[in-house]
């Protein structure tokens, strides 16, 4: 319980869940399966927020909360695929522009005003 592998953990795909994903499905784990979360947290990353969301899970199961099933919205990234990247292109893009090269000979540079 206290190592267990990546392959064989509650939740497919944990040490790639944001902390909101991971808060919403956590939700439907039992108090063994959070103990065992907790204890793979503690000896591989040891995230400060990511332990304390577990602890507090733990207390509620303990005090008797029951797992329900979570947010089937929450991120998993198992079905990431859809997800792509940035949405620019090159048909959303800006006009790329150089800044006016200031009192270069062939450009001089403007005055400011009459200065006094």
């Amino acid at each position: 319980m206290a190592d267990s592998g990546r392959g064989t953990l509650p939740l497919p795909d944990y040490d790639h869940l944001p902390i909101g994903g991971l808060e919403s499905r956590v939700r439907s784990l039992t108090a063994a399966e959070v103990e065992e979360l907790l204890a793979y947290e503690r000896t591989h990353a040891d995230r400060m927020p990511v332990t304390q969301l577990l602890s507090t899970r733990l207390e509620q199961l303990e005090a008797g909360a029951e797992p329900t099933s979570g947010d089937p919205g929450a991120f998993r990234p198992e079905q990431g695929a859809d997800r792509g990247g940035s949405p620019v292109s090159p048909a959303t893009s800006p006009q790329p522009f150089s800044p006016p090269p200031h009192g270069t000979p062939d450009q001089r540079g403007k005055p400011k005003g009459d200065r006094t």
